[in-house]
């Protein structure tokens, strides 16, 4: 008799699209700036050193509520009902991001007044209450608020006569409780004393002992004074607090007929975005913090009680007082590679071999010196460049395109006026370098330009050849020692060839849509990187060696991520080294159990990008400005260039990803769970610092 039950097909196949393989943007992000902090707990680390990671948590978070917080609180006011991959709405992702955040305020604000200010103290730097002073130098003081705050500083009143007043993004102020006497009694008032920026935040104190440093905060300067700004009032209390604002563009560029004009414009308007939080001093009265948020029209998600120091940013003042070596990381001079060392003919060098430079164990310099030699060469016909952001106003990359274009060479720079917070600058330049004689183009309509490229076109005795740059870092001396990227120096024709036709997409109206050697975004690099992903795949199942390795400061993008899981899936070892955000979720019977995420935070920021793919056993090595992020690969201008020499594309993989694949000192692994854990040794197994191993070997030792 024949059975008619159901055939057993096994378990469903696993929706690799369902919310539960996904961690949150944002929370993932605030794990990172966790790790930040982390350095700062690290006893291992040099006081000061510990006290720059405390100020990075800081301007980090700034920055996370200026943009990321703001964006959801838009997307709040706009209604918006669309769940993140993760599966939160707007209103619960606020509420996850607040919970989260306490957590970690609660832990930075201890390691600061518990642990970083009485180590100060023990090294003689002190930040002094100005009650507690003696006689002499409170009157001293007392000059320095006479002199240089009292003319400037504005008491607001807030009553029924005088409306709440603006706030700008991110000052400092006062909210003052005053009592007036009345023939009924005392009336009680509000006034609101902004805190100006005269004088720096920590305001030094003379006359402290031999060998010490004393300061005092300059609200408690003020707040001490306060008298003098209402006379015939009496001053109950005052306390500190701090509003922050959107300050993401909101630029609709099809309208604008003029874009320097129209980013200028909202750089005037960002000062007056939205506010999207409140950071109030410790022991303000609920009445009091209550009025503030009715009067910003925020809820009690969006307050935030600080104890010790309000805005951490400024502890930068404090890292940055010369001397007290000894609190600080050893010094370094970045090294000039073998290839390069007394060479002053880049060029030539150029047409024996690729040169690889690693940042920032070894020098810039090379990079500023092939501009520079561009700018003053006859035979140099034209040089083209993408800025993103440089290093302000003694850029040496931009004076000496400005000096190219001073020698009619033919210069085409293309600036863009929407790099976050250097639109200022970048603006600057663009004007400096049209007043040159340079073809300034700002930026691409819709997408910013990211990538980082140079080409240098020359005549030479066999035709003419072409010279590049590709960099995973901005063309800035000053972030290439304190970021670590990767530059790549060639004349390869096939690579010339593609960096031409991206000029001309720049700067012309030339629709190009395939490269020959180059991934470019938006046209071909979220596709070429997909199909490499795929091709891994396809050798897992075939039983060809397969494999992914990748460097990267975000991984955000879910067609990516599920490209990944499927590569899992078919049995594709990967191992990720993502400094930043991470939604991909690893260890997932089924889905993830084959990919290893893990994260370094050290002394330098981890910038650059390498992907590695084994393809069946014919390694391809890309270095890349971007990330695998949506923005990245659809609304920004990106490159993903291949290592093409075989030597280089080794030191790559196996001298650069593989020492930091190894760290065990500064690396974090993601648990399937969301949180990250201090990677452990084996047992006998050497401690790997992979920044001090590059070190050493930069400096030969």
């Amino acid at each position: 008799m024949l059975s008619h039950e159901p055939l057993d097909s096994g378990p469903a196949p696993i929706a690799l699209d369902d919310a539960s393989l996904y961690f949150s943007r944002e929370l993932s992000w605030v794990e990172f700036n966790d790790r930040v902090l982390e350095e700062a707990l690290d006893e291992r680390n040099p006081l000061f050193e510990r006290l720059k990671f405390v100020a990075i948590y800081g301007n980090n978070l700034d920055e996370f509520f200026m943009i990321r917080v703001a964006a959801i609180k838009q997307q709040i006011a706009a209604q918006v009902v669309r769940r993140s991959e993760d599966g939160r709405l707007p209103l619960e992702h606020l509420a996850a991001i607040s919970e989260r955040l306490r957590r970690s305020l609660a832990l930075q604000m201890r390691l600061l007044g518990e642990e970083l200010l009485p180590a100060l103290e023990r090294h003689g730097i002190r930040i002094r209450r100005v009650a507690e002073l003696d006689e002499p130098t409170q009157l001293a003081l007392e000059r320095t608020f006479d002199d240089r705050l009292f003319p400037v500083l504005t008491p607001l009143a807030v009553d029924s006569g005088h409306p709440f007043p603006y706030i700008s993004n991110l000052s400092l102020s006062l909210a003052v409780e005053l009592e007036e006497p009345t023939a009924e009694g005392v009336e009680l008032h509000f006034a609101r004393v902004k805190i100006p920026p005269v004088l720096p935040r920590f305001v030094p104190i003379d006359g402290a002992p031999e060998g010490e440093r004393h300061f005092v905060l300059v609200e408690d300067l003020i707040a001490h004074h306060l008298d003098g700004l209402f006379p015939g009032m009496k001053v109950r209390e005052a306390y500190l607090f701090r509003v922050t604002r959107d300050a993401d563009l909101d630029l609709q560029e099809d309208e604008a007929d003029d874009l320097l004009r129209a980013i200028e414009s909202e750089l005037q308007r960002r000062r007056f975005g939205e506010p999207v939080r409140l950071e109030i001093e410790r022991g303000m009265p609920a009445y009091l913090r209550d009025f503030l948020l009715r009067s910003l029209e925020l809820s009690d998600v969006d307050c935030y009680e600080v104890e010790s120091i309000v805005a951490l940013s400024d502890l930068w003042q404090i890292v940055n007082l010369p001397g007290y070596e000894t609190l600080r990381d050893e010094p370094f001079m970045p090294a000039i590679p073998s290839v390069l060392r007394g060479k002053s003919d880049l060029f030539a060098q150029i047409r024996e071999g690729d040169v690889l430079l690693h940042h920032p164990y070894e020098s810039f310099d090379p990079v500023v010196q092939f501009v520079r030699q561009a700018a003053e060469d006859p035979d140099v016909l034209a040089i083209k460049a993408t800025l993103y952001r440089t290093s302000g106003k003694n850029s040496p990359i931009v004076r000496a395109l400005l000096d190219a274009a001073e020698n009619e060479k033919q210069v085409a720079v293309v600036i863009e006026l929407k790099a976050r917070f250097d639109e200022e600058n970048n603006i600057e330049w663009a004007r400096r370098l049209e007043r040159a004689g340079a073809h300034v183009v700002y930026g691409f309509p819709g997408q910013k330009v990211h990538a980082k490229t140079l080409l240098v076109v020359r005549k030479e005795d066999d035709g003419i050849r072409r010279y590049m740059h590709f960099g995973t870092g901005n063309y800035s001396e000053k972030t290439a020692r304190l970021y670590t990227d990767l530059s790549l120096f060639t004349c390869r024709p096939e690579l010339g060839a593609d960096v031409t036709q991206l000029f001309n997409a720049l700067t012309g109206f030339a629709k190009i849509t395939d490269y020959e050697d180059l991934l470019v975004a938006p046209v071909t690099l979220r596709r070429e990187m997909l199909a490499l992903i795929e091709r891994e795949t396809e050798h897992a199942r075939e039983g060809r060696p397969a494999g992914i390795r990748a460097k990267l400061n975000a991984l955000t993008d879910g067609e990516i991520v599920r490209a990944l899981y499927r590569a899992s899936q078919a049995g594709v070892a990967i191992d990720l080294l993502v400094r930043g955000m991470c939604v991909l979720r690893p260890g997932i019977p089924g889905v993830s159990e084959r990919i290893r995420v893990r994260s370094i935070v050290g002394r330098f920021l981890e910038h650059s990008r390498i992907y590695v793919f084994e393809n069946g056993g014919d390694r391809a090595v890309f270095v890349s400005s971007a990330d695998w992020m949506g923005r990245n690969l659809d609304r920004r201008v990106e490159l993903a260039f291949p290592v093409l020499d075989p030597v280089l594309a080794e030191t790559v993989n196996s001298q650069i990803l593989s020492v930091l694949m190894a760290d065990t000192v500064k690396t974090r692994e993601l648990l399937p769970d969301g949180s990250y854990k201090r990677r452990g040794r084996r047992p006998n197994e050497m401690p790997v610092n992979a920044q001090r191993v590059f070190l050493s070997q930069a400096q030969g030792v």
